[in-house]
């Protein structure tokens, strides 16, 4: 319902803006038609009602901008909100079973290895949500770093977290002993973590997720990270890397997320020099994540 109603508040200021506009244009050509004689109020006449249209236009934009960055929020408080209280709900249930009831040992270990679960996913939002805070204001701390190494690590990390055969989560390197970046190597642990997580829940049911990292020049590293996944639309490539944007899929609404990984991934990026991108042929064609460093070269 909120939804809708911020759709149609964004129609209506399009068609307010679109009206008022063709009204000022109308009257500015009248006037002009009918003072063709006088140049300089026609030329002041221009210039104002140009400036009318003009702050029309723009002030339009800035509503629309609102609204949508409104329902990005909201979108945002959701989803965190699902994130806390989802695990919570689980914990409180089974130490409320174990409370209540004798259970044998063998399902009082799977409880256990349940409310781990639950908690490990508690704390990866509660990290998740620091992180994109911090990542904006920290600066960081520059030493060398073995990025084929660090890459490896995250890798190893999400196929054990995610139980993942070696097939499903392949690691290459080219030029790998080559790869050598300044920087943080938290906060690149972090980037490349967040790149991996998202290629491996946007997979789908089959993961399939190739993870490369090469020496293309001199002076970058380059990380590939590429899915076989839902894809997506080449008019959403830029936006998926903006502070709580999810990507609007169908096929989507069972994953789980705050929407700020890719955010934290862009941020890490630029304070390092760097940059990050994505390429997708669009739905269902999977997607590949680029991460761009500066080479160290001592």
């Amino acid at each position: 319902m909120r939804i809708t109603s911020r759709r149609r508040a964004i129609i209506f200021f399009i068609s307010l803006c679109a009206c008022l506009a063709a009204v000022a244009v109308a009257v500015g050509f009248g006037w002009i038609i009918l003072n063709w004689r006088e140049g300089i109020r026609v030329f002041l006449g221009i210039i104002f009602f140009g400036a009318i249209v003009a702050g029309l236009i723009l002030n339009t934009t800035f509503l629309v901008r609102e609204i949508r960055r409104n329902e990005q929020h909201d979108s945002f408080i959701n989803a965190v909100t699902h994130e806390l209280k989802t695990p919570i709900a689980s914990i409180r249930l089974y130490l409320q079973t174990l409370e209540r009831r004798d259970v044998e040992e063998s399902q009082r270990r799977e409880f256990y290895r349940l409310m781990l679960d639950d908690t490990d996913r508690l704390m990866g939002t509660v990290e998740q949500v620091l992180k994109a805070g911090t990542a904006t204001v920290r600066k960081p701390r520059r030493a060398p770093v073995d990025f084929g190494k660090l890459v490896r690590d995250c890798v190893e990390i999400a196929r054990i977290g995610y139980h993942l055969q070696p097939d499903a989560l392949e690691y290459e390197e080219i030029q790998g002993d080559g790869a050598q970046v300044n920087g943080d190597s938290e906060e690149l642990r972090t980037a490349v973590s967040n790149v991996i997580d998202n290629a491996i829940k946007y997979s789908g049911e089959k993961v399939a997720v190739s993870v490369r990292v090469e020496v293309p020049d001199e002076k970058h590293v380059r990380l590939s990270v590429h899915d076989e996944g839902v894809g997506v639309p080449s008019e959403e490539l830029k936006r998926i890397f903006k502070r709580f944007y999810r990507v609007p899929h169908r096929s989507l609404t069972h994953v789980k997320g705050t929407g700020l990984g890719l955010f934290i991934v862009r941020t890490i990026a630029k304070k390092h020099g760097g940059k990050v991108y994505a390429e997708s042929r669009g739905d269902g064609h999977g997607t590949t994540v680029i991460l761009q460093l500066p080479r160290s070269l001592t």
